[in-house]
């Protein structure tokens, strides 16, 4: 049926034949491509101009190149410690975690110049892809964001959360990449050499106790196995749901490094536990409360931890690189009030300036804020 203004309803015959009477009279047809119409069939109309079926400019991909070039050059990709030297300027403390991303991006950056035409001994490098673990509000995606701006590509941030298997309600694991081709302006090219980053990767762990499906933990781990270790994916161009009206595109996850972050509640524990295990009794034995009060525990994880938490082993194994956060101390709340380039206090002296109201703090007063901010344990948070 074909629906015209008013609520009229034709079908195909009536309309052809009242097309064959108004003809006779001289209707100029070339002025119905500007007519509402549906399922109308207009290849029966010599005098008809072709109707416009282009994708809209913001769900369009952008074409590859033929003769593609290395995308980096080894003197565009900078140095670990210019790296960890832009992350100093923004983030405060974790000097441990900071060196090790730093060194696992350049690697990364390294191994892309590799495999797009600057090596050719037949030496293949594998991913560095990064687990990040650490308290809530000790940096981890803040980490991640600055580390995108300074590098100059684009950042896809997803949730696990709300990732589930195939089939479910929920998100597909695709719709990771789909967000990271949206920040690279559906720019295939430039997505392919960008960083995605899944928070709350805990979320995800292998259920305890469960007679039910686990839709989204384990199976979850299972189908991230093939980004993680690099694949092409069909991805939805536009939108995050696969549906007929969307168009289609193909991202290789081979280039893009991805890093995943949790806090790992209870991880503590489990550590503790392993470590007590060598606690014996007499003379110059280890005790068992020995690392009871330990802040800097979760440095001592391994993948063996985090097996027992629930992660299946083939999904550690394509995260090769383990980086732990250090829980944030009142001095290095201080620290981070005043000292980053976008302080929270830098941030409150410019506004009230726009009002030319001069604004300063005393110390005092910032050692009373970072003891309410230990109180509610939400680190950094403001």
């Amino acid at each position: 049926m074909i629906t015209m203004p008013g609520g009229m309803c034709f079908c195909h015959d009536c309309m052809q034949k009242a097309f064959d009477s108004v003809t006779k009279n001289g209707l100029d047809l070339s002025q119905l491509q500007n007519m509402p119409y549906m399922n109308m069939n207009l290849s029966d109309f010599g005098n008809l101009n072709p109707v416009n079926t282009e994708i809209p400019k913001k769900n369009q991909v952008k074409k590859r190149k033929e003769a593609p070039k290395p995308e980096f050059d080894l003197k565009d990709i900078p140095a670990p410690h210019m790296i960890k030297a832009r992350l100093d300027e923004y983030v405060i403390g974790q000097e441990r975690a900071k060196k090790a991303i730093s060194v696992a991006v350049y690697n990364h950056y390294k191994r892309v110049y590799a495999l797009t035409g600057g090596s050719a001994d037949g030496v293949e490098i594998e991913k560095s892809n990064i687990l990040m673990i650490g308290p809530t509000g000790s940096g981890k995606t803040y980490l991640v964001k600055t580390l995108a701006r300074l590098l100059d590509v684009p950042l896809a941030v997803a949730d696990a959360t709300s990732l589930t298997e195939a089939g479910y309600i929920g998100d597909d694991i695709e719709s990771v990449v789909s967000k990271l081709l949206a920040a690279a302006d559906n720019d295939v090219d430039r997505a392919e050499h960008g960083i995605i980053f899944i928070d709350e990767i805990d979320k995800i762990a292998k259920k305890k106790n469960t007679n039910t499906r686990d839709v989204s933990g384990e199976s979850v781990q299972q189908e991230l196995l093939k980004l993680l270790e690099g694949s092409r994916v069909e991805v939805p161009v536009g939108s995050n749901q696969k549906n007929a009206l969307t168009p289609m595109t193909t991202v290789n996850t081979d280039h893009i490094l991805f890093i995943c972050g949790g806090a790992f509640p209870d991880l503590e524990d489990i550590v503790r536990e392993r470590l007590n295990k060598s606690s014996s009794m007499g003379f110059a034995a280890e005790l068992k409360d020995r690392y009871d009060k330990d802040p800097d525990i979760l440095s001592r994880a391994t993948t063996q931890d985090l097996r027992t938490f629930g992660m299946i082993p083939e999904f550690l194994g394509r995260l090769p690189i383990l980086v732990t956060l250090e829980s944030l101390t009142a001095e290095l709340l201080v620290k981070i009030l005043k000292e980053p380039k976008n302080a929270i206090l830098k941030q409150y002296e410019k506004l009230l300036a726009m009002d030319e109201v001069k604004l300063s703090f005393e110390d005092a007063a910032l050692e009373w804020i970072a003891e309410e901010a230990l109180k509610k344990e939400t680190g950094a948070r403001r």
